[in-house]
C-alpha cells in the first residue's frame, strides 16, 4: 500500500515496479484502476476478478493490479475486495494507491505493507523541472522557479502541469506566467495584505483583497491558504500568533461548509486588523 499526498510519485512507483519485474511483458500483467471513477463493489466483482483470475503472460509468476486512490472505494468494495485478494493470491499481487490510510479498512492494511510518501522537498522539484525543461527547450528563469515551488508544495505533477502551461506563452518561464496560469496571488502580496491588516487599517486591506480576488481569481479558500502560508514569515507575538491561527482555522472550515467568501474574508481581515489593538 503506497500512502501519501498527490503528486509524490505513488503511480511511479508501481508502474517503475511492474516493468522492472515484467520487462517487456509488463503491459500485459499489469492494470491501473482508479476506485474514485468506480467506487462501487461491481468494480471488485468485474474488472478486478477478471484480471486476476487469468493466467501470468510471458512466463512470470504473478500479474500486479494497480488500483488508484483505494481510499475512494466504499466499505463494502473494500470488504469484497479483501475477498478477492486472498483468493487470488497464487497469480496476483495487489498494489494499493491511497492518500489516507486511514479510509482504508482494517483487514486490508493488515494485509499490506504500508509505504508512506511524503512531499517531495522543493529541491528535488527544481531539478525535476530543471531536466523538462532542458528537454523541452525551455528555460527557466530563476524567479520561475522559484514560483513553481511555491506553487507546486511538494506537488510535482502540479509542477509539470504548470510548466505546460506557461510553456504555451512563451519558452522562458517567468514568475508572472505561473502565477497567472494557477490562479496564484504573487507571495509578495499576501504578505503585503496581512501588514495592512495586522496594521489596523481594515477598510485598505479589503480594497487590497477585492484586487486580488478580481485580478488574480482567487476563491476564497485560495487565499485562505495563502495567509495560512504567509502568516509564519509576518513578525507576529506567540499568543497573537496563536489566535490568528485559530480564526484561520475557522473561516476554512466555514468556507468548506458553504458560506459566503466574502463575508469570511472581511471577518478574518477584521479579526487581523483588531489583533493589533489587543
Amino acid at each position: 500500500m503506497f500512502s501519501g499526498p498527490p503528486g509524490v510519485g505513488k503511480t511511479a512507483t508501481a508502474v517503475s515496479i511492474a516493468r522492472e519485474l515484467f520487462k517487456d511483458d509488463w503491459r500485459e500483467n499489469f492494470t491501473e484502476l482508479n476506485a474514485s471513477d468506480e467506487r462501487g463493489i461491481d468494480v471488485v466483482r468485474t474488472k478486478i476478478k477478471n484480471f486476476a483470475k487469468t493466467s501470468p503472460i510471458g512466463g512470470a509468476n504473478f500479474k500486479i493490479i494497480f488500483l488508484d486512490e483505494a481510499d475512494a472505494l466504499t466499505s463494502d468494495a473494500q470488504s469484497a475486495l479483501r475477498r478477492t485478494m486472498e483468493k487470488y493470491t497464487s497469480n496476483c499481487r495487489f498494489i494499493l494507491s491511497c492518500n489516507y490510510s486511514s479510509k482504508i479498512i482494517e483487514p486490508i492494511q493488515s494485509r499490506c505493507a504500508v509505504y508512506r510518501f511524503r512531499h517531495l522537498a522543493d529541491d528535488s522539484v527544481g531539478e525535476r523541472c530543471r531536466h523538462v525543461a532542458e528537454k523541452e527547450g525551455l528555460t527557466i528563469a530563476d524567479d520561475g522557479m522559484d514560483a513553481l515551488k511555491y506553487v507546486a508544495q511538494g506537488d510535482m505533477r502540479k509542477a509539470i502541469n504548470a510548466l505546460q502551461a506557461a510553456a504555451l506563452f512563451d519558452t522562458t518561464i517567468h514568475k508572472d506566467a505561473i502565477y497567472r496560469i494557477t490562479a496564484t496571488a504573487h507571495p509578495e502580496e499576501i504578505a503585503e495584505l496581512l501588514k495592512i491588516a495586522l496594521s489596523g487599517n481594515f477598510i485598505s486591506a479589503r480594497k487590497k483583497l477585492d484586487s486580488l480576488m478580481l485580478e488574480k481569481g482567487l476563491s476564497g479558500e485560495d487565499v485562505v491558504v495563502q495567509i495560512y502560508r504567509a502568516i509564519f514569515d509576518m513578525d507576529v507575538s506567540g499568543k497573537k500568533l496563536v489566535a490568528l491561527m485559530d480564526m484561520i482555522g475557522e473561516v476554512d472550515f466555514r468556507l468548506t461548509e458553504g458560506a459566503n467568501e466574502r463575508i469570511q474574508l472581511d471577518a478574518l481581515l477584521a479579526h487581523f486588523a483588531l489583533a493589533e489593538e489587543q
